[in-house]
């Protein structure tokens, strides 16, 4: 009988491990792009998804929300070839004197 009394905080903790992140990305974040560029939708990949789609500040790339069998993660946006899809930074673009 106290075998059982055990295992039910032991359940609850287990349960409360389910709970989904605060930074973990769904398909309704608000942060997502909601047209992208038509030069990124012609190089991009099609098996990628360009429904849910961020440029992240740290790299200035493009990335994509990937649902797989287990978890849903942000991967870079791909061009048909393989490289990432990247925006040059103001200062990177212009000429040095």
């Amino acid at each position: 009988m106290t075998v059982h009394k055990c295992l039910l905080p032991l359940a609850l903790l287990a349960l409360g491990a389910c709970e989904v992140e605060p930074g973990a990305t769904t398909g309704t974040d608000q942060r997502f792009i909601k047209e992208l560029p038509e030069g990124v939708t012609a190089i991009a990949a099609p098996y990628q998804n360009l429904q849910a789609v961020v440029l992240l500040p740290e790299d200035n790339c493009y990335w994509y929300s990937h649902a797989g069998p287990v978890e849903t993660t942000l991967l870079p946006l791909r061009t048909k070839d393989g490289r990432p899809i990247c925006v040059q930074k103001a200062e990177e673009a212009a000429p040095q004197q």
